[in-house]
């Protein structure tokens, strides 16, 4: 067997974890996140962050490995306060047993964008059937992870009006089994409208499924319920979003429950326009249709409940529901409306092989992991045991791939992948292993979307029957090529199309889709010998400006609250609504990827023009982009917004300006005239100007607005520049890219006081509209 890499052997000091699908899992904010009993680890890779690089933690069993970094973080679960039922219900069905030994059972994941700091939630379920959302507070790689709201006795109390928590059947309907968060929703709209539509899903012991949609500044909304069994629900997994019309999706939420059943709810969501209330963009309400379809999908035929439930989406087909008992894999497919359809439909049923790989491997171990790879058409499962096993052709006609047929130079099988899994065990356990150790892998997911694996294992014993305190368990990472894969042409053709198509409205943070590339690219020989055609897909872009297509809707009135409000929806819909700016962004943070690992000048000065150039092309359709919206509530500027203003001005005039830029740059200057003479000073000649210049922090004098990044005063004091705004960072309280590296202020929602020349209330919505960076698309991070 030939040498694979291994990337990481990151060893995790913990106490058991419970094998599932979900044990490991990806975030949408390109976030490992590993559930055991007593903690969620939340482990970053490195590749694309240029952020405190020299606290990342490597290991690798060789020093010849190319070793992944990873910067570590966890929720603290076991702090939790459980909820006490027997207050609400004295009956025998709403007894919890999990009170007794308080561990972590589940874990859900929203889409990127909806925390305070434009993050994502997590929720976590504990053996007492507590929900708990929780938030990073300052920084999501290593900072610390604080909860945000007690789910459970928060729609407890809700209900304290009417006395209905005090009922069994209320009662029971509050204690969740299963959790699960759907994707963002792509409504087929540009810009994406700035608003989530993405559902908390929680199944419960009373057999009803309840509907929550997160409030980022509010209170989580309980949309629906809706009762689909009389059994506890102990599974939950949903397909992707389809679009059925602009404006229109549905999708498919598959739920397990006790005795093995599976069924289906359709969900539709629609938008609905706001045409009453102004607004400078378009505004939308959701509304949600549920519909329990009838019939299963699997009856409980047998006496085995679920291990395991999840969508597998082929591209050009419908979706294909996995679901697995103790040795069995069962696949389920709706029909298909084409009649000369090349894909099976309905039922399939195939029965797991043992693969002795150890004493004590069985094939009706739980399952851990259930992986698609495109490119194979083959579904990867992985057992509790530390077997994996593949299903070829699973859109077709999907079998167990095995090296027993007449295609034995076939890498992708069961055999093969076992056995590759048992070397990279003795490899991370240093060789000292034998056939009765069992390498358990409690999680399993792909890397790469294709040959690239993490798993999470620990290692064992089982014939010894003998016990191991919680001190003594101990967790393994590892990350490892599972089968040769160099296709560098597959690498670009995938890139290429990832960067045409695209989407702001898919919840996913840049980070975590260029993740797969990345991990190849860090290589500076093959970034090297695909240098030039990796720089062509970055030149090559569409040639429309989306930013000329804004439109907005004046204002005149009062700036109240609600206007306030709505100015900075406006300013997030069109600073990050627009597809082709996310291609932009993400290009430029490979360009810079690509220079930082240039092995020489001419190199890197390759690599400068192009992120140059992007970076050129980014600032104009920001600018312009803000421009608009000054121009739009022009009436209602104060005398605080004229150091900003005359700033956007500026900067729409210099050199290399678009024409059409410069055009609409003086056009506000036209507009704001009135405003610039209440704060102009004396000039030359009896006219009147308004100072551009800014007060150095360290001794006082005038800081002339030569460079947008970088401030220098007379005296050499050197300074950086907001990224969002231009202004002097004269204050300790920034937040900087993980990225790029950027700094801006920190909005004032977190409770600090900008510098004096901020102050405005443009300045404010526009900070309060940023999270995350105008430049690569990555998230801020903050120290302090």
């Amino acid at each position: 067997m030939a040498s694979l890499p291994v990337y990481a052997a990151l060893n995790i000091p913990t106490v058991t974890s419970q094998p599932s699908v979900n044990c490991l899992q990806w975030s949408a904010d390109g976030q490992l996140c590993f559930v055991t009993k007593s903690a969620a680890y939340i482990l970053t890779p490195d590749h694309g962050i240029n952020f405190d690089v020299n606290s990342v933690v490597k290991s690798t069993p060789s020093k010849d490995d190319p070793a992944l970094g990873w910067f570590k973080t966890m929720i603290q679960h076991d702090k939790i306060t459980p909820i006490r039922w027997p207050e609400y219900s004295q009956a025998w069905g709403a007894v919890s047993l999990g009170s007794i030994d308080l561990s972590l059972r589940a874990l859900a994941i929203s889409p990127s964008g909806l925390s305070s700091d434009g993050g994502c939630i997590f929720v976590t379920l504990s053996s007492n059937m507590d929900l708990n959302l929780w938030a990073a507070v300052k920084n999501y790689l290593k900072g610390e992870w604080v909860k945000v709201l007690e789910l459970t006795s928060y729609f407890m109390d809700s209900g304290a009006a009417d006395g209905s928590q005090n009922s069994t059947p209320a009662t029971l309907q509050a204690q969740n089994t299963s959790i699960t968060w759907t994707p963002q929703v792509d409504f087929g709209i540009s810009p994406t409208p700035c608003l989530d539509g993405s559902l908390l899903i929680l199944g419960n012991r009373a057999g009803c499924l309840t509907f929550i949609r997160y409030r980022k500044d509010d209170s989580p909304e309980m949309v629906r319920s809706l009762s689909v069994a009389d059994k506890w629900i102990t599974h939950l997994a949903f397909s992707s979003w389809t679009l059925v019309q602009p404006g229109e999706c549905k999708g498919y939420l598959a739920y397990g429950t006790s005795d093995g059943t599976v069924g289906l709810v359709k969900i539709s969501q629609a938008l609905q326009e706001d045409t009453e209330n102004f607004s400078f963009v378009q505004q939308y309400d959701i509304k949600m249709d549920l519909e329990h379809v009838s019939g299963m999908v699997h009856a409980p035929r047998t006496s085995m409940g679920n291990t395991a439930l999840r969508w597998v989406n082929v591209p050009d087909r419908n979706p294909i529901l996995v679901s697995t008992s103790p040795g069995i894999v069962k696949l389920w497919s709706s029909p298909d409306t084409r009649s000369d359809s090349p894909f099976w439909t309905g039922h399939r049923s195939l029965r797991l092989k043992t693969q002795k790989i150890s004493t004590d491997s069985s094939a009706f171990h739980c399952v851990s992991g259930l992986s698609y790879v495109p490119k194979h058409d083959a579904l990867v499962v992985t057992l509790f045991d530390g077997s994996f096993h593949v299903i070829c052709a699973l859109s077709r006609d999907p079998v167990w791939a095995s090296s027993a047929g007449d295609d034995k130079e076939n890498v992708l099988t069961s055999e093969h992948l076992s056995g590759v899994s048992r070397s990279m065990f003795v490899k991370a356990e240093k060789g000292n292993v034998d056939r009765g150790d069992m390498g358990r892998i409690n999680g399993a997911v792909s890397y790469d979307d294709s040959a690239c694996f993490a798993w999470v294992y620990e290692s064992a014993r089982p014939s010894d029957f003998s016990y191991k305190h919680d001190a003594k368990h101990n967790s393994m990472l590892v990350v490892a090529q599972m089968w040769p894969e160099n296709d560098d042409d597959a690498i670009l053709q995938n890139l290429t199309s990832l960067l045409r198509t695209v989407r702001s409205s898919s919840g996913l943070a840049s980070l975590h889709m260029l993740r797969p590339f990345l991990l190849h690219l860090r290589d500076p020989v093959k970034l090297e010998s695909l240098r030039d055609r990796f720089l062509n897909i970055l030149r090559s872009r569409r040639d429309e400006d989306s930013s000329v297509d804004i439109r907005l809707a004046p204002w005149e009135g009062d700036v109240t609250v609600d206007v306030r409000r709505k100015f900075r929806n406006g300013l997030a819909t069109n600073l990050f609504g627009w597809d082709d700016l996310l291609g932009l962004r993400m290009r430029l943070s490979l360009a810079d990827f690509a220079w930082k690992l240039a092995s020489n000048d001419q190199q890197q000065m390759e690599c400068g023009l192009v992120a140059q150039s992007l970076l050129n092309t980014i600032s104009h359709r920001l600018l312009r982009t803000i421009i608009r919206h000054l121009v739009s509530v022009v009436k209602t500027l104060s005398p605080n917004e004229s150091p900003f203003v005359s700033r956007m001005v500026v900067q729409s005039q210099l050199p290399g300006s678009p024409a059409e830029l410069s055009d609409e740059g003086g056009k506000l200057a036209f507009l704001v005239q009135p405003l610039m003479k209440a704060q102009a000073e004396p000039g030359p000649g009896g006219g009147h100007t308004v100072s551009l210049n800014e007060i150095c922090p360290a001794c006082g004098v005038e800081v002339p607005l030569q460079d947008i990044t970088t401030a220098v005063c007379s005296n050499g004091h050197t300074w950086a520049r907001c990224s969002v705004t231009t202004f002097i960072l004269s204050t300790p309280w920034v937040r900087t890219c993980v990225g790029c590296s950027r700094k801006a202020f920190l909005p004032p929602s977190g409770g600090k006081v900008l510098p004096a020349i901020a102050q405005g209330w443009v300045v404010e919505e526009l900070l309060e509209a940023v999270h995350r960076c105008l430049f690569c698309n990555n998230s801020f991070v903050r120290i302090l």
